[in-house]
């Protein structure tokens, strides 16, 4: 069975957008990622985000539709998982978007967490920078 991985919405954006800084690192992370057989991860809602986010609009929907849609793994949220994202947020005032993300790829099977981001909530997964993960053997 091949390992899953979870990528951040930073992450997954820089692999979009060829402008961004981290453009070519985050490449790097994909072709690793395929060479390791390791699946990558996104939550459904993460779409909407960098959709929102993303400059060239028909470029992200071309994308989600002939490497998100064909190659990654999609991981759903269930009424639970919100319900218990909200409830951590609540009480650590905690960022919400990073709580769902980490219990999403938790819940989905995912053995780490790739993200830009030094904050990232920890639920008790790996939590990877995109050159660490690079480094890894």
């Amino acid at each position: 069975m091949s390992k899953k991985i979870f990528l951040d919405t930073n992450v997954v954006a820089d692999i979009i957008d060829a402008a961004r800084a981290g453009h070519q690192k985050a490449m790097e992370l994909v072709e690793k990622a395929i060479y390791d057989d390791v699946v990558l991860c996104l939550s459904e809602d993460m779409l909407t985000t960098l959709f929102y986010i993303s400059k060239e609009k028909a470029k992200t929907l071309e994308f989600f539709k002939n490497v998100v849609f064909v190659d990654w793994e999609i991981l759903n949220f269930s009424k639970e998982t919100l319900f218990e994202g909200v409830e951590l947020a609540q009480s650590g005032n905690l960022d919400l978007e990073d709580m769902l993300q980490c219990l999403c790829a938790k819940y989905g099977g995912c053995m780490a967490i790739v993200t830009n981001d030094n904050k990232f909530f920890d639920c008790g997964l790996e939590i990877f920078s995109v050159e660490r993960f690079l480094h890894t053997p």
